[in-house]
């Protein structure tokens, strides 16, 4: 069997014949010919094709491609150019390539399943490509596989920010709640950031939207109201962010209560006392028996600590999930009037924070939304985050985002 009639069954490169092998010193360079006639406009959703040409590129266009074993595979052929009435003049598409790329669609999704999988360094030692281009890559990689219709007939969706590199970089997370797929990420948490989620979607598909869970953050909020935006929609505020609060708001009264016994008790109190942080903020069943000492000793003690301790766990029965909704919404009033005479100031601030956003809280107890499903991708994307350490822009990190945990299914050449 000739050597051009192996690579013709190796590559399985569509519409190619191969015409020339040429084994140099550490790569093989095949030289195809495309089978068609007619040239195609390379511009994606084009469609423009013409027999006529008007030259022949004098030097051979490249493309990197599957390794075989150690060899490095260098596919080249000898393209046309057209003049496409829309684009101008531009070298024919190849069926086995994207646009002005110098990597075949099988070698760059190999590249992103990789991605997907490991990090980008043990990627670019592998596949012996530069680490920059393993997130060029997975970028086009998900503009093309992503699912064209993840935008239609939303009707409730969640939105959080996630970190994912030092220093406040951060993105915006859109998540549809029917399927819990991440469906948009985009670059900052402002209210700007949000704006370019409902200009992709759109007016029409933005008046669909039923219901958006949030944090209490202002920045989001500010962005559903927009008209075009989403007005009509319900805010449901998140139950998880709101027994956090509780939490927190706890947590600064236990540390004014720790200051003032590290300015006037002896330091084995203040020191006594200050381990006992993790019996006040663990939910009480998964105490150990220590921390439950601890917490009797609180208990026994009384005080300012010991009454935004119960204040907290009355917040987190409250949305604890075994309620009717009809139950909650007094309870919450009655939590409300304890906080605002509690003489705390943190939970007398809570306490109108949740009064403020009382409708958009029992909304969400109503709908039966929350951002679990947000928070939990949240913990995928750190873990994707840590991993693709090195990535150095929005874009790489918010592709490889989409690429894990959106709407996209990625195949290996030989699953193909």
């Amino acid at each position: 069997m000739r050597a051009t009639s192996v690579f013709n069954t190796l590559l399985d490169l569509d519409g190619v014949t191969v015409e020339n092998v040429r084994f140099e010193a550490d790569q093989v360079k095949v030289a195809v010919r495309l089978r068609r006639r007619r040239l195609l406009c390379p511009v994606q959703g084009c469609g423009y094709s013409t027999r006529a040409r008007v030259d022949t590129r004098p030097e051979d266009s490249w493309w990197r491609s599957l390794d075989l074993g150690r060899w490095k595979t260098i596919v080249t052929s000898r393209l046309r150019r057209l003049d496409c009435p829309v684009h101008g003049v531009l070298v024919e598409q190849v069926p086995f390539a994207r646009q002005r790329v110098r990597f075949t669609r099988d070698f760059e999704d190999l590249v992103a399943w990789c991605a997907s999988k490991t990090d980008a360094t043990a990627v670019t030692r592998l596949l012996r490509i530069a680490w920059p281009t393993v997130g060029v890559i997975v970028a086009r990689v998900v503009a093309d596989g992503l699912d064209p219709a993840r935008l239609d007939g939303l009707r409730e969706i969640g939105v959080d920010e996630i970190s994912w590199k030092r220093h406040h970089h951060y993105l915006t997370v859109v998540v549809d709640h029917a399927c819990g797929d991440v469906i948009w990420t985009g670059e900052g948490k402002d209210t700007k950031a949000l704006d370019a989620f409902f200009a992709e979607l759109g007016p029409q598909r933005s008046a669909r939207l039923q219901a958006i869970s949030l944090d209490m953050g202002k920045a989001y909020p500010k962005s559903v109201a927009k008209d075009g935006h989403a007005p009509q929609a319900m805010i449901a505020w998140d139950p998880f962010h709101v027994v956090k609060m509780g939490t927190e708001a706890l947590n600064v009264v236990r540390r004014e209560h720790w200051n003032a016994l590290r300015a006037a008790a002896p330091p084995a109190v203040a020191h006594r006392f200050k381990g006992a942080r993790w019996a006040l903020l663990r939910n009480p069943e998964d105490l150990t028996d220590r921390q439950a000492d601890a917490l009797a000793a609180i208990r026994r003690s009384g005080g300012a600590v010991w009454r935004a301790y119960r204040l907290k766990e009355a917040l987190r029965a409250i949305f604890a999930g075994d309620l009717p909704p009809d139950q909650v919404a007094p309870l919450l009033d009655r939590w409300g009037g304890w906080a605002q005479r509690s003489r705390l100031p943190a939970f007398v601030k809570l306490g109108r924070t949740i009064r403020a956003h009382r409708d958009g809280v029992l909304a969400a107890i109503r709908l039966g939304l929350s951002n679990g499903r947000v928070e939990g991708r949240n913990a995928t994307i750190r873990l994707i985050t840590r991993r693709a350490f090195g990535f150095h822009s929005a874009k790489a990190a918010a592709a490889l985002v989409m690429l894990c945990c959106g709407p996209i299914t990625l195949l290996l050449p030989h699953e193909k």
